[in-house]
């Protein structure tokens, strides 16, 4: 079994480390921006495959990982991690869906709810001791299904008629735009913005360049809020227009306490 995933701000890539910690301590995990993934996962039958949910949808980078590698999922079993910050609906569907129609086997399918790394919306926001008690129910969740996948029942949140059903006409069928194509709004604030280059280093997409001591947007945001949140003079917006709230899982998880799942 091995972890593959994609995470902005490192809250999927916790629950994803936290459930393969459960379920088997030597489980190695690979960001799909690792160049080994693809070779890992034509190596290994089982995979568990996390992602967060925006829009209730799945983030452009993660859909196209998996279309253009489309002959990776024949014969795999997979069981998919959707982490959201409110709702999703259908989050683990989505990828259910399109693993299925490359002839994957999906065993199931774990919502979680955690911190918003959308830090540009008041709205979103909650306060710093808010955030860590997410995260320690998100724990708590993670280790009951651990719990039930060592007893060979998978949890099948998001996977079944009504919740897409509710991920449709509860966010995508309004929103389905942002994420249907890469996003090109974001900005960064040039009174602000230094061009230290670490919103390039860190982006993904390689959509970031900085030239002429002035930072520059190619048109192809997956809206991870990676550059947003480790930009030091917050000078970067995606959806909204000013910066309330830098979000990165270490600020949360200092105060939580794990709890550890025997091995059967």
């Amino acid at each position: 079994m091995i972890g593959v995933y994609f995470s902005g701000t490192g809250n999927t890539k916790h629950c994803l480390e936290y459930l393969l910690k459960l379920l088997d301590g030597n489980a190695m995990t690979y960001s799909i921006e690792d160049e080994t993934a693809t070779s890992a996962i034509q190596s290994n039958d089982a995979i568990v495959f996390a992602y967060p949910v925006y829009y209730s949808y799945l983030p452009k980078i993660v859909g196209d990982f998996i279309i253009n590698h489309s002959t990776l999922w024949n014969g795999k079993k997979i069981f998919i991690i959707a982490a959201m910050g409110l709702f999703s609906g259908d989050g683990a569907g989505c990828g259910a869906r399109l693993f299925k129609k490359y002839g994957a086997k999906v065993l199931g399918g774990l919502h979680i709810k955690m911190p918003d790394c959308i830090g540009d919306v008041k709205l979103l926001k909650k306060s710093l001791d808010e955030n860590r008690k997410i995260v320690m129910k998100a724990d708590e969740k993670i280790e009951i299904a651990a719990k039930q996948m060592l007893n060979g029942k998978y949890p099948k949140n998001g996977l079944r008629f009504v919740n897409r059903l509710a991920g449709l006409f509860g966010q995508r069928l309004y929103f389905r735009k942002k994420t249907k194509r890469y996003y090109s709004g974001i900005k960064a604030d040039s009174a602000k913005c230094v061009a230290c280059g670490l919103c390039a280093a860190v982006c993904p997409m390689k959509n970031i360049a900085v030239t002429d001591n002035a930072v520059y947007f190619n048109g192809k945001c997956t809206m991870c809020y990676r550059c947003f949140s480790n930009c030091p003079k917050q000078a970067i917006t995606i959806i909204g227009k000013q910066v309330y709230e830098q979000s990165k899982f270490e600020k949360y998880e200092s105060s939580v306490q794990k709890s550890t799942v025997a091995n059967p």
